[in-house]
């Protein structure tokens, strides 16, 4: 196991993906977009990492210290340059029951149980599944994921100390009211509006950086009373130093730890892995799934050994990043380092930002993030993708993206595989090899969803002597088509009437002799250029 871990590993980290540069080569003005993207990228990560912290109830550096973290060493070696990883909501609302019962030592070594597990389904390359996530269910996510990040902005109009956690994000707290309401609107659509012109005038600065610098300037300038970062918490500390968590190592310490783990480490790995999709969308890139697993496990690994409390991609900034023009590892590398630089020298500047700048560049993200064009094609699309992308969106906001996702998955599949069982038909025809035979040519799958529509198709009473079952059109899939064919087959027997099998493919031909249902009564053409026939014998069906 450990050789085929290290093997995957390997593997991954020499793949493309793993560039400095885009394809046009380095320039000065490429690295100083990747720069500037990254130092915008720090300053909207320090607002929402200490949000999070205080949801999953621990102190604020434990979430700067995972953001930094999570988020450098995903840029160096993750499965999308690009991508922007940090201390998220999702995680932090499974965190703080655990904190609350047992304590943040607890916390860090359930992360590094995390990592560890995320390294492992990245090496057995589980990544890949993230596939079966249909269109629908990644509409109503983006959805879903955009008005979360609303919602959330929406606390930073109260006042600050009043907001407390629930255990289920920010809640309480007393709104702003008169003039610092008003100031703070204004501010707000400043900085949005800056946003939206700026990349109109000139391209030399990130759009979202101005709206922070130029109202920043202004409240700082003129001693506007309005909140700020520093009114969170402040953000000053040192370096991160090497921490093993302090818990007896013995059973029941794993078995408190485990659950969590699985949990965090399976929606951490969800909203990276469809985040990862979204941002290759953007920038028209493929690929990297397991290699992000094994990064975002070897990143929640490390950041339990140093005091954080691990994290995830995070949409929100990853899509200031793209938006920004970030499209290498130098921007996710640079928002990492800022922020460290912002937590051990910068922390006096940083807590002087005005909140209201903040929200204004997450609204954009809001606006930017937010499929509208599902809005249009929701009276297009089939109905049930249709409720696929209402409800996964529902479930997202009032629960979680993970959840959320799952169900969008199984109601997908269950629709699915309803729509196929109602393909299977047959056609009626009289044989053209065998006198006075009978031939129903099998259309669409034979599956578990189809087994009772394909027994309903024959008329036992009226057939022939013979009958002739041609799948040629058709697909045996499972052991409830296998079970179909069984009962069909000890009915006509039963009547003392022949059942052949035509068509079947060679994988149908190894289910149907595993089973040890049915006995070839011609050749076997390996090729399966021609017909193959197979015959039921007496005694060998459903104990005849």
């Amino acid at each position: 196991m450990k050789r085929a871990i290290l093997g995957a590993f390997a593997n991954h980290m020499t793949a493309p993906d793993l560039r400095w540069m885009p394809d046009e080569g380095f320039t000065f003005t490429r690295l100083r977009i990747e720069l500037l993207s990254g130092l915008t990228v720090a300053l909207a990560l320090v607002p929402e990492a200490v949000a999070f912290a205080f949801v999953a109830g621990v102190h604020p550096l434990v979430g700067l210290y995972a953001a930094f973290l999570v988020g450098l060493i995903t840029a160096l070696i993750g499965g999308r340059p690009g991508m922007i990883s940090g201390a998220t909501g999702a995680l932090a609302v499974v965190m703080v029951a655990l904190v609350a019962q047992h304590g943040v030592e607890y916390l860090f070594a359930t992360v590094v149980l995390m990592g560890l597990l995320q390294i492992f389904f990245g090496a057995m390359h589980w990544g890949k599944f993230i596939r079966l996530v249909p269109h629908p269910v990644m509409l109503g996510f983006v959805n879903g994921l955009a008005i979360v990040i609303f919602l959330a902005q929406l606390t930073q109009f109260k006042v600050p100390g009043t907001v407390v956690s629930d255990g289920h994000g920010m809640t309480g707290g007393e709104w702003l009211t008169g003039m610092p309401m008003v100031l703070m609107l204004i501010l707000v659509g400043c900085t949005m509006a800056i946003i939206w012109v700026t990349p109109r005038i000139t391209k030399v600065i990130p759009a979202p950086l101005a709206g922070i610098g130029i109202v920043a300037a202004v409240v700082i300038a003129f001693g506007l009373d309005v909140p700020r970062v520093g009114d969170l918490a402040s953000i000053q500390g040192g370096l991160p130093t090497w921490h093993i968590p302090t818990v007896p190592l013995n059973w029941a310490t794993f078995q408190i730890i485990l659950p969590y783990a699985v949990i965090l480490a399976a929606i951490g790995l969800i909203e990276s892995l469809l985040t990862l999709n979204l941002v290759g969308e953007m920038t028209n890139k493929r690929g990297g799934a397991s290699q992000e697993c094994i990064a975002q496990g070897i990143a929640n690994t490390v950041t339990g050994f140093f005091g954080g409390m691990g994290g995830c991609a995070m949409i929100g900034q990853s899509m200031i990043n793209v938006k920004s023009g970030g499209r290498t590892r130098i921007a996710g590398i640079a928002a990492a380092i800022f922020l460290l630089l912002f937590i051990v020298a910068g922390s006096s500047i940083i807590e002087l930002i005005p909140l209201a700048a903040l929200v204004g560049v997450m609204f954009m993200v809001v606006i930017g993030t937010f499929a509208w064009n599902s809005l249009r094609i929701l009276r297009r699309v089939p109905k049930m993708d249709a409720f696929v992308i209402i409800l996964v969106t529902v479930v997202t906001v009032y629960s979680d993206l993970a959840v959320a996702v799952v169900v969008g998955v199984i109601v997908s599949a269950l629709a699915y595989a309803w729509n196929n069982a109602r393909r299977i038909h047959a056609i009626e025809r009289p044989s053209s090899t065998s006198e006075g035979a009978k031939v129903y040519e099998i259309q669409g799958p034979l599956f578990f969803g189809s087994s009772d529509g394909f027994i309903e198709l024959f008329n036992i009473e009226d057939d022939p002597k013979e009958v002739i079952v041609d799948f040629a059109q058709s697909r045996v899939v499972d052991q409830s088509a296998l079970q179909a064919i069984e009962a069909v087959a000890g009915k006509y027997e039963d009547a003392g009437k022949r059942i052949q099998l035509r068509h079947l493919s060679r994988d149908c031909h190894q289910l149907l002799t595993n089973a040890g249902h049915l006995m070839v009564d011609s050749d076997d053409d390996p090729d399966y250029e021609i017909a193959v026939d197979y015959q039921v014998r007496t005694g060998i069906l459903g104990g005849h």
